[in-house]
């Protein structure tokens, strides 16, 4: 890469040329107060003015995140014009902003607030009328205020880049502008996926998750029989929450605040990602031995689910008919689980904490319902949990490891954990499907093929003379050019894993936020490594673990020994499976 010479406040550098002011100022060590200079690499017009710098030359003030460094520009970030400037690029939003900061869930990682204190921003400096607000919170993941919006686009481009999707757009010119679906239409009535990827860019509480605390709180009042279920995602990005470094697991401490918090039973969604495998699998061979409808897609992700729904119901014959694991543990939890215990079922209350917006949405479907009672109650964020955790006056990071709970559910495997990394399900299916094609288990029991944050994956695995032609896509922009080759009839595969967000549930639409100006012990890589070091908290939790399959866990054995009879039977598909359908885009 070819390099520039710059300076910034007189002090000479070398940069790498095609960078913009922002990117080499901060590589340099200056923070120059902007909106959009953490953005996950989400387009910016420089529409803000936020970040106005001086550069020796150039006819007045520049916006430095899209003005690119040049061989010998001289820079002034300090000066008094370019203060004044960049202070009253912020007090003119701040003039359009609902001042609603002490309810304000996202108070403690707000970018305007945060860059109102760098520039010195007077909230009263400019007064008028606003732009008219729209409130939606008519779907159960995720709530929009236009009151709250800087119009900054990151949730327009975020959309496009990771799903190839327009959903949400500029609505209306000049004063009126806003950002929505198209008619300023509430999510509910637009193809949403509702994966929550808008919320996790959002400088502001313009979008959030949608929650459900007080929920929790009615049920333990009412004095249900509440119990909480974790995603493995979950352990590997909580600790963020509480200041710990990015990627360092958690499970122990989060159980231990879990019992605090007032939870009957502690569990592990993990338990379900083995029996999740245990009827995947078995579905993925018997479509494979009888001829069934191939590829194969997993079932897992709800927003992948969205996505096929609205786009693509002609190929929903493909989906795995597998419930995710945290709905069969619903399930499980209110008819085994609660027989055994002599428990009603509609005393218990089941909380799912999970890295993802989309699961608020899908524990609602009508289907994932038995004898009219739903299998999952509630479902909390990361960020939520958090929330919680903090509310209660907990110590985080002081608290023991404790174990969950697993009195005849909760025991897991390697396998069930690395469900929250792209290519996991994959990976755990695949240990099970060499199994039960080989009675042997696969020697080096990771599957390297599938590893990894590109788009598409792809492997041909030799199982005993068996070839399975395997595909791992997230974010689905990817998952598109797979699916159009199903469509086309040109898909060479017998099985595909899907996961709606890009690097899969570690980086779900519900995770911590990742903004290094609210991450100062982290490396300034953090935006480019962040998902890796989530995802290497999982695969080591893995290789920690003795047993490594889900065929071997011996709860799930009992549990068909005792009440399911097999995988795939009649009783299992009663409780685990479930179908999907084709949906309008636009529904009135």
């Amino acid at each position: 890469m070819a390099k520039v010479n710059i300076k910034i406040e007189g002090i000479p550098y070398e940069v790498e040329e095609g960078l913009t002011i922002l990117e080499a100022a901060r590589q340099c060590g200056y923070n120059i107060p902007s909106l959009c200079s953490y953005n996950h690499g989400e387009c910016s017009q420089g529409s803000c003015r936020v970040c106005l710098v001086e550069v020796k030359g150039a006819r007045g003030l520049v916006a430095s995140c899209v003005y690119p460094v040049n061989e010998g520009m001289e820079i002034i970030i300090s000066s008094p014009k370019a203060a004044a400037a960049r202070r009253a690029s912020v007090e003119l939003l701040l003039s359009n902003h609902s001042f609603k900061c002490q309810q304000c869930v996202k108070n403690e990682y707000c970018e305007l607030l945060y860059v109102a204190k760098q520039t010195g921003a007077r909230e009263d400096k400019f007064h008028g009328e606003q732009t008219p607000t729209t409130y939606d919170d008519l779907n159960p993941s995720i709530t929009r205020d236009t009151s709250k919006c800087v119009l900054c686009g990151r949730c327009v481009a975020r959309c496009k880049n990771a799903h190839g999707e327009g959903i949400l757009g500029f609505e209306n010119r000049g004063f009126n502008t806003i950002v929505s679906p198209v008619e300023n239409r509430p999510f509910s009535q637009s193809p949403c996926l509702l994966c929550g990827q808008c919320v996790t860019v959002c400088p502001t509480g313009a979008l959030m998750e949608k929650s459900e605390i007080e929920k929790v709180d009615a049920a333990m009042a009412a004095g249900k029989y509440v119990v909480v279920q974790t995603a493995p995602a979950v352990r590997a990005a909580l600790g963020e929450e509480f200041g710990m470094k990015i990627g360092t697991p958690v499970t122990g401490k989060m159980v231990a605040a879990l019992r605090r918090l007032g939870f009957q039973k502690v569990f592990d969604t993990n338990f379900s990602a083995d029996l999740t495998i245990m009827e995947e699998a078995t579905e993925l061979l018997g479509r494979i031995k009888n001829g069934g409808q191939l590829p194969m897609i997993t079932s897992c992700s709800p927003g992948w689910i969205n996505y096929a729904e609205y786009y693509y119901g002609d190929l929903l014959g493909h989906v795995s008919s597998c419930k995710s694991p945290h709905e069969m543990f619903g399930a499980i939890l209110k008819t085994y689980y609660a027989e055994k215990n002599g428990i009603d079922p509609k005393d218990m209350f089941v909380v799912s904490i999970m890295p993802c917006t989309a699961k608020k949405f899908e524990k609602e479907r009508e289907l994932l319902k038995h004898d009219g009672i739903q299998d999952v109650d509630a479902v909390l964020t990361t960020r939520e949990l958090g929330r919680l955790i903090k509310r209660s006056g907990i110590n985080f990071t002081a608290l023991p490891d404790e174990e969950f709970d697993n009195d005849i559910v909760g025991d897991y495997t390697g396998a069930g954990v690395i469900f929250g990394v792209t290519g996991g399900v994959m990976e755990a299916a695949l240990r099970t499907a060499y199994h039960a094609l080989t009675g042997k288990e696969y020697g080096p029991i990771k599957f390297e093929q599938v590893r990894g944050f590109d788009g598409i994956k792809e492997a041909a695995i030799d199982i005993d003379g068996t070839v399975v032609n395997v595909a791992v896509a997230h974010g689905m922009k990817n998952a598109k050019v797979l699916l159009d080759e199903i469509r086309a009839g040109k898909s060479k595969y017998q099985f595909i894993e899907f996961m709606c967000c890009p690097g899969g549930c570690i980086a779900g639409g519900g995770q911590p936020y990742v903004k290094p100006q609210f991450l100062p012990n982290e490396d300034l890589d953090i935006l480019d490594t962040y998902k890796q070091k989530r995802a290497n908290a999982l695969y080591s939790e893995d290789e920690r673990q003795t047993i490594r399959q889900s065929h071997n866990n011996p709860q799930i054995i009992a549990l068909y020994k005792q009440f399911l009879g097999e995988p795939n039977s009649h009783k299992a598909h009663e409780l685990l499976h479930t179908t999907y359908a084709a949906r309008e885009k636009f529904p009135d």
